[in-house]
């Protein structure tokens, strides 16, 4: 385990490392370049930093002079005892040991957290650091206030824990010698929308319900039995209960909890005791805003409103509290909250411990059979872990925390320990760094404290933000002529007047004012790198360069860096701006105007694929690479006129014993007499004077290379032959022939009659049978209408109600015809 001389070894370390690095990087210094005109601000500029109140020091009316790193400071002169560099500190006020155990004469005097009072000495951005032991003692005394729903959904768990008290202070003793025991029930707020409010129910929320007709009015919560060793009368209280009825499923438990909490006189809250409280219930709770729906809009005020009658008397009047005021009660008052909640409940309840510190949540059974061991596990699992909380934590300080457990291992960034077993102890390192001042005389301190101790350690803070010169203050100094305050070996003149003595005042004959210090209207004085005396600049010491100018507007070191180096090395700073030298141009002057590295073998710049930028060649032709672009596989005229590099023996490919440079052209027309007695060269002298080189030939030529170009042409028999080259980065030629040139045979004549023949009938078989499926289909469909037509036809002509049959119509003409002969008979008559 760490103790207190490894962090002290270690943090003396780290402050020589960051002061060495500081020292020996130049640029990094912010001391001399952060412009500090008094001591104050010096101090705040880094923690390494330092400031010189020695009268004589340094140049003539220059402040920043006066802060640097406390080693340059002594180098140039300044006694050590003129030095200001304070360095933050802790000092441990009291310190009493660890207890091993809780419980006996000596149980008002237990000590679980070790130191009790520190001080800090801090410097703004200077950390110091702290160590914490913690110890969970043996034989704790504990107090257990149990806070039962009594709605009438959680009527057969009131019937199993009658007899609980006896019984869980049995298994309480197996753990602790000193236990006490409270009781405490809630339903809900008896009013609408959360309660039954019609006359009827007044008095019998349970009128009509006939599973269980008869419970007693709905309520708040109810503070039973103050915290008590006499289990038998916790026996007593739950045997007189009796369940109630609301109207919607959430219930008003975080009044009770917070009501426990804050009520300790009434329930009976030791300082020296372990507090728990047991909080079952088998639904959800109402939240703050809830009480809205009923018109309570009033939030709640955090205190204790117990009635005579131990009943909440503020129920009908505040709103529900919120986690952030439950968390904050209950981590004030010590005590550790456990949550037993049916399995549907677990979730919404775990979710809830991560929001308020110091509670658990635990699985009850639909009838609480489980509550005994349940209230053992949590309490061993609460007993098993120690984290620490910050209270009243000062805004401008940042607490770090790396926690030392069992295993003896650091672990930065925690300020928990679990998987404890009782008497273990741990230690947290605390490291406390400032960010500011806060207002003078203002006092600040801060608390720590494990959850739901007692215990915790107070830490009181002293800034060292005032400098130890400044009580040598003198007002009308002689030394800055009489018209000023001599403060830490600089002058601060009176309104009107200036210089580093106040030996000069505003609107004397020849004085410019402030203007002249002024580049223009709206400038910063001196452009804020010096300051104005006597109507001129003075300008800053910098650890950078030199400042300079009229204005103090010029240095030697603001100017562009290539790879970090000034203006490239290649020339000079000047007010802001590189001055290269001869043969250099740019912002930066990184670019040389030189082109005899843009040079090819050929002469040309680049090899004519490229230009050259700033002495390097840039490849503009696709493909082209190489120092000078001399190299290009893939250009149009790569097997035509590239030149070649001096081509050596190699493997299977070419052999060339006297190195020469050789034209791929010619080692084309050198391939075609030297293989096949052919082409330009075909004289046996030119191919024999010219091709002296003995060129090796494959029966295939390989492609697996990729720098490898292939190089085709035709022969004068309409042949193609093939050639590879490539280049090897050491700038050696391999060649590989064929040996014989590729020639297409002729295609066979009777394969190309019966080709096409028998293309010209499959053709026609494709259409004949296309237009076979075309009139096939068509017909389908043709018959499919006219079948359709003939089923819609709704009567035959054999039965058509409005067709008669022809003998009708005969027997009107018989009728006519007999008529026609009366007629005519009367007329013979």
């Amino acid at each position: 385990m760490w103790n207190r001389r490894h962090w002290t070894c270690l943090t003396a370390l780290s402050y020589l490392i960051l002061n060495i690095f500081i020292r020996n990087v130049k640029g990094l210094n912010v001391c001399t370049s952060g412009s500090a005109t008094s001591c104050e601000e010096c101090l705040l500029l880094h923690p390494s930093c330092a400031w010189c109140a020695q009268e004589e020091f340094g140049r003539a009316r220059t402040l920043t002079s006066r802060c640097d790193l406390n080693q340059n400071l002594q180098k140039r002169g300044c006694e050590a005892g003129f030095i200001e560099s304070p360095r933050s500190s802790s000092t441990v006020l009291q310190n009493m040991p660890l207890s091993s155990k809780g419980s006996g004469p000596t149980q008002y005097d237990v000590i679980q957290i070790m130191p009790q009072k520190i001080s800090l000495s801090l410097r703004p951005g200077d950390q110091t650091w702290f160590e914490v032991q913690v110890r969970q003692v043996e034989d704790y005394p504990v107090d257990l206030y149990y806070l039962m729903d009594l709605s009438l959904s959680m009527k057969d768990d009131l019937d199993t824990i009658r007899n609980l008290g006896t019984k869980l202070a049995e298994e309480m003793k197996k753990l602790t010698s000193n236990f006490r025991l409270g009781f405490g029930s809630f339903v809900d707020k008896n009013m609408s929308p959360f309660s039954y409010t019609a006359p009827k129910y007044q008095s019998n929320p349970c009128n009509g319900y006939k599973l269980f007709p008869n419970c007693v009015p709905s309520f708040g919560f109810r503070h039973l039995l103050s915290l008590t060793d006499k289990v038998d009368r916790f026996n007593e209280e739950v045997q007189k209960q009796m369940v109630s009825r609301n109207r919607d499923a959430p219930e008003g438990g975080f009044d009770a909890i917070l009501q426990a909490a804050v009520c300790k006189e009434r329930i009976g809250w030791r300082k020296e005791a372990f507090h728990l409280l047991v909080f079952t219930t088998d639904d959800v709770p109402h939240l703050a805003l809830d009480g809205k729906l009923g018109g309570l809009v009033q939030p709640h005020d955090g205190q204790c409103h117990l009635n005579e009658k131990s009943e909440y008397s503020a129920s009908t009047r505040m709103d529900y509290p919120s986690l952030a005021l439950l968390g904050e009660k209950l981590a004030e008052n010590n005590i550790y909250l456990i949550f037993a909640v049916t399995k549907r409940l677990y979730v919404i309840y775990k979710n809830f411990t991560a929001l308020i510190p110091g509670t658990t949540v635990e699985i009850l059974d639909q009838d609480s059979k489980n509550i005994i061991q349940l209230i053992v596990n949590a309490y061993n699992n609460i007993r098993s872990k120690v984290e620490l909380t910050v209270w009243d934590h000062p805004e401008d300080m940042s607490l770090s925390f790396t926690a030392t457990c069992q295993d003896g291992k650091p672990l930065p960034g925690l300020r928990k320990c679990a998987d404890l077993k009782i008497g273990d102890t741990v230690s947290f390192n605390v490291s406390v760094d400032a960010r500011g001042c806060p207002p003078p005389d203002s006092r600040q301190s801060f608390t720590i404290k494990p959850v739901g101790f007692k215990d915790r350690l107070e830490v009181s803070v002293e800034h060292q933000c005032d400098c130890g010169c400044t009580r040598l203050t003198q007002a009308n100094s002689s030394r800055c002529s009489s018209i000023g305050t001599h403060i830490c070996g600089t002058c601060r003149c009176e309104p009107g007047y200036l210089g580093a003595r106040c030996e000069c005042q505003e609107g004397e004959p020849g004085s410019l004012h402030l203007a002249a210090c002024r580049e223009a209207e709206g400038k910063q004085v001196c452009s804020g790198r010096g300051e104005c005396s006597c109507n001129q600049c003075l300008c800053y010491e910098s650890e950078f360069g030199k400042i300079y100018g009229t204005f103090c507007e010029c240095d030697d070191f603001s100017c562009a860096r290539h790879k970090g180096i000034l203006c490239s090395g290649h020339g000079e700073c000047h007010c802001g701006e590189c001055k290269c030298h001869a043969g250099y141009i740019g912002d930066n002057c990184n670019c040389s105007t030189e082109t005899v590295q843009c040079l090819s073998g050929d002469g040309k710049i680049c090899s004519g694929r490229g230009v050259c930028v700033c002495g390097r060649c840039q490849c503009t032709e696709p493909g082209a690479f190489g120092d000078t672009c001399e190299k290009c596989p893939t250009c149009p005229d790569a097997c035509g006129t590239k030149r070649g590099h001096p081509l050596m023996s190699v493997s299977l490919s070419v052999v060339f014993p006297q190195p020469q440079l050789l034209c791929v052209r010619r080692v084309r027309e050198c391939v075609e007499c030297r293989l096949f007695g052919s082409g330009r060269l075909a004289d046996n002298q030119t191919c024999q004077r010219l091709c002296k080189d003995e060129i090796v030939t494959v029966e295939t030529l390989k492609s697996d290379d990729p720098g490898a170009v292939l190089c085709l042409y035709k022969t004068e028999s309409d042949c193609v032959m093939k050639f590879t080259y490539s280049e090897h980065a050491n700038g050696q030629s391999v060649l590989t022939a064929l040996k014989e040139p590729e020639c297409a045979a002729a295609p066979d004549a009777l394969t190309v009659l019966l080709a096409v023949v028998g293309s010209i009938l499959l053709i026609g078989i494709a259409l004949l049978a296309v237009w076979k499926l075309v009139i096939t289909i068509h017909d389908r469909r043709e018959f499919a209408r006219f079948q359709s037509a003939r089923s819609r036809a709704r009567y035959e002509m054999a039965s058509n109600p409005l067709y008669k049959q022809p003998i009708s119509s005969h027997a009107v003409e018989t009728v006519f015809n007999m008529h026609s002969k009366s007629y005519n008979g009367a007329a013979v008559h």
